[in-house]
C-alpha cells in the first residue's frame, strides 16, 4: 500500500466514521456525497477490502413519487414478491473480506442486469472507513406474473399467443410459463422451467416439453457455463428432441413440405487459467450425437421436397479468446434503461470429426470460427462486427458451408436521437435442403411477406433514425419511434425453382413501447412498412405488429 493510498484512507476514515447510508434516486444512483470518497483506483490501490454489503431492493414502482403512489400501483406492489437478498447475493462475484475491485463490481451489475426480473441493477461504493469498503446494490424488481393474450403480424401472417408465465416464482429466480401459441407453421402447447442459479449455484437448468399439431418437442439441459470473466471451469449436458413438418415457400407461399425428426445429446468440460491482463482464454472439449431424419409428410397437401437424412456423432474441441471490454449506456436498443455491451475482441475456433467408426453415417470434419469485436465509445460513435464461418467436410468435399458478416453502427446525434445502421449478409455453397436461407417480412425484409425469397446466400441492410421520447403513459411504458429503410436479396437456387426478383426495399415508419414495469424485456413494434419492389401480388402496404428484443 502506498503512503499516500494509505493516507486517503485514514483521512476519510475520520472525516466520515458515521455517515449514514446514502440516498439513491429511481435509477440507483447515489446522491449521498459519493464525490467525497475515495476513486476506485485510489481504493484498489490501498488494498481496500470490501465491509457490509448493503442489498437495497425497490418495489416494481416508486410510491415516494405522486404520480405513482396510487391505488393501482399500491395494489400491484402489494402483490408483488420481491426477490429474495440470498437470489441477489448469490450472484455478486465479490464477499465480505474480499479486496475491493471496481471491476468485479461492473460485472456483478452486469450478471443482475441480465434477469428478466430486474429492470436494472446498480452497485456502488457508499461509505470508507479504516479501509474498509462498504458496498450498496441496488436493484428494482418488475412485475413477472404474465397472464394475457397477444396477437402479433409479421410478414403478412398473424401470431396468437395465450400463456401464463411466472419469471421470479416465490421471489426465487425460477421461470414458469404455460403457453399456447398458433401461427402459420403450427398451433403448440408447451410448458416451461428455467433456473439459471440451481440450489443457490452458478448451474442453471431448463426444461421444455410442447405438443403440437405436426409433432413435439422435448428439450433438457443442465450447464454450469462460465459465468464471469474470470471463471476457471465449465461443465454440462443437454438433450434436445424435435418433430415437426417443415415447409418451403415461394413469394411468401407454401409450395413443398417434408417431415423433420431431430435428435441430439450433448456433453461437454471447460477449463481456464481466468483474466490475466484483460483476457480469458477458455478451452472446451466434448461429444455431441446429432441425427436428422426426414421423409414426406403422410397425407400431406403440398408436394413432397425431402432433405438427406443425417447422423453425426463426433468429439469436439473449442478455443476461445475474450478481452474484458464493455460498456453501458441507454436509449440504444432500449427505451429508458441500462444496456450494457460489449466492445472487446472474442474469437472462438471449434472443430469436431465424426468417423464412421463412431456410428456416424459419414466420416466427416466440422468447424466454426466466430470473430467479434466494437469500435468506438458508446457515448457517441459506435460499430460492432462479427464475421464468422462454419460447415463441413464431407469424404473429402465441402458441404453445408456458410461464411458471413454482421455490422452494427450506433451515431448519438442527441440525447434522444439516434442513427443506426445494421448489415447482415452471407455467403452458402452446397448448402444442406433444411439449411436455406430466407428473407422476408419475418426477417428484416418488413415490406415483404414472410419468407419471401430463398437462396444460399443473402444481404440485407437497415437504416434507422430512433427518437426516444419522455411520454411515459400510465407509468407502463416508455414511447420512442423509427423512420427506417430496408434493402436486401437472397442469391442461389431456390429447390422450387422460382427466380429471384434481384433487390428489394421498403421504406416505413413505427412506433416503439418499452415495457418498464414488466419482465418482458421486449419492444413492442408496430410499423407500417411500403414495399417497393416484387410482384404485383403483394399488399402495397405492410402492417406489422410484434415483440423483439431491442429496438
Amino acid at each position: 500500500m502506498s503512503k499516500f493510498a494509505f493516507l486517503v484512507l485514514i483521512a476519510h476514515g475520520f472525516l466520515m466514521p458515521s455517515l449514514p447510508a446514502a440516498q439513491v434516486d429511481d435509477q440507483g444512483a447515489d446522491v449521498d456525497a459519493l464525490s467525497e470518497l475515495p476513486s476506485a483506483a485510489e481504493l484498489e490501490a490501498a488494498g481496500a477490502t470490501i465491509g457490509r454489503i448493503i442489498i437495497d431492493k425497490q418495489d416494481v414502482f416508486d410510491l415516494s413519487k405522486p404520480e405513482e403512489n396510487k391505488s393501482i400501483y399500491r395494489l400491484a406492489n402489494r402483490w408483488h414478491i420481491m426477490t429474495r437478498d440470498a437470489v441477489i447475493e448469490q450472484q455478486l462475484l465479490f464477499r465480505t473480506g474480499d479486496l475491493f475491485s471496481q471491476r468485479v463490481l461492473d460485472e456483478s451489475a452486469r450478471l443482475l442486469r441480465q434477469n428478466n426480473y430486474l429492470f436494472d441493477a446498480k452497485i456502488t461504493p457508499i461509505r470508507v472507513a479504516d479501509g474498509i469498503v462498504d458496498i450498496r446494490v441496488w436493484t428494482r424488481d418488475l412485475w413477472t406474473l404474465m397472464p394475457g393474450i397477444s396477437i402479433s403480424r409479421s410478414g403478412g401472417e398473424n401470431r396468437t399467443r395465450v400463456e401464463l408465465s411466472e419469471q421470479n416464482l416465490l421471489g426465487l429466480g425460477v421461470r414458469l410459463r404455460l403457453s399456447h401459441v398458433e401461427n402459420v407453421d403450427r398451433s403448440s402447447n408447451s410448458f416451461l422451467y428455467s433456473d439459471r442459479n440451481l440450489g443457490r449455484s452458478w448451474t442453471s437448468a431448463f426444461f421444455k416439453f410442447s405438443d403440437s399439431s405436426d409433432g413435439g418437442t422435448f428439450q433438457f439441459s443442465l450447464i454450469r457455463p462460465f459465468y464471469a470473466m474470470d471463471s476457471r471451469w465449465s461443465a454440462g449436458a443437454s438433450f434436445y428432441d424435435d418433430e415437426r413438418v417443415e415447409a418451403f415457400y415461394v413469394l411468401g407461399n407454401e409450395a413443398a413440405e417434408y417431415k423433420s425428426e431431430t435428435e441430439t445429446y450433448s456433453a461437454f468440460r471447460g477449463w481456464s487459467s481466468g483474466l490475466i491482463d484483460g483476457w480469458a482464454k477458455r478451452w472446451t472439449m466434448g461429444i455431441v450425437y446429432d441425427e436428422r431424419e426426414f421423409g414426406p409428410v403422410p397425407d400431406g397437401q403440398l408436394p413432397s421436397l425431402v432433405p438427406d437424412d443425417r447422423r453425426l456423432i463426433y468429439p469436439f474441441i473449442e478455443l476461445e479468446w475474450l478481452q474484458d471490454k464493455f460498456q453501458t449506456a441507454n436509449n440504444r436498443d432500449q427505451i429508458g434503461r441500462t444496456e450494457d455491451f460489449y466492445l472487446g475482441t472474442r474469437l472462438t475456433g471449434t472443430l469436431g470429426l465424426a468417423r464412421e467408426g463412431f456410428g456416424s453415417d459419414r466420416d466427416s470434419l466440422l468447424y466454426r470460427l466466430i470473430a467479434r469485436s466494437g469500435f468506438g465509445s458508446m457515448e457517441r460513435k459506435t460499430l460492432f462486427l462479427s464475421s464468422w464461418a462454419s460447415g463441413r467436410i464431407d469424404e473429402g468435399s465441402s458441404a453445408n458451408t456458410q461464411i458471413g458478416v454482421n455490422a452494427r453502427f450506433y451515431n448519438q446525434i442527441s440525447e434522444k436521437r439516434l442513427f443506426f445502421m445494421k448489415l447482415d449478409a452471407s455467403w452458402g455453397n452446397n448448402l444442406d435442403l433444411d439449411n436455406l436461407v430466407e428473407l422476408g417480412g419475418d426477417s428484416g425484409l418488413r415490406g415483404y411477406p414472410l419468407r419471401y425469397q430463398t437462396g444460399d446466400s443473402r444481404m440485407l441492410l437497415t437504416v434507422e433514425q430512433r427518437v426516444f421520447t419522455d411520454w411515459y403513459p400510465w407509468r407502463l411504458f416508455r414511447v420512442g419511434g423509427a423512420v427506417f429503410a430496408d434493402i436486401g436479396r437472397t442469391w442461389g437456387d431456390n429447390p422450387i425453382g422460382v427466380t429471384s426478383f434481384g433487390w428489394l426495399k421498403n421504406i416505413g415508419l413505427g412506433l416503439r413501447l418499452g415495457r418498464t414495469r414488466s419482465s418482458a424485456r421486449d419492444v413492442i413494434h408496430i410499423d407500417i412498412a411500403f414495399p417497393l419492389d416484387g410482384d404485383p401480388t403483394i399488399d402495397s402496404v405492410q402492417l406489422l405488429i410484434e415483440s423483439k428484443r431491442g429496438f
